[in-house]
């Protein structure tokens, strides 16, 4: 299976950086925000609809969760 590789700090844009500091300061995982850094439109498009829904906004937080954690599973990524 293909997978994207994860943009280091030196690669990231001053605005997506300071995203990864403020997410990794708090203790959260910056993986899917450094992959979908490779496309910054796609990022902040990302962005404009993830985290309202990841806030359970739309759906609850826990049902988020159980399908992330499904998706994971199913790709084989045990994280």
């Amino acid at each position: 299976m293909a997978r994207v590789r994860l943009k280091e700090d030196h690669e990231l844009s001053e605005q997506t950086l300071s995203r990864v500091r403020a997410i990794e300061a708090s203790g959260g995982d910056t993986s899917s925000l450094r992959g979908l850094a490779h496309i910054e439109t796609l990022f902040a498009g990302f962005n404009e609809w993830y985290v309202p829904a990841r806030k359970g906004d739309a759906v609850e937080e826990e049902l988020i969760e159980l399908v992330r954690l499904k998706v994971a599973r199913l790709n084989d990524c045990y994280t």
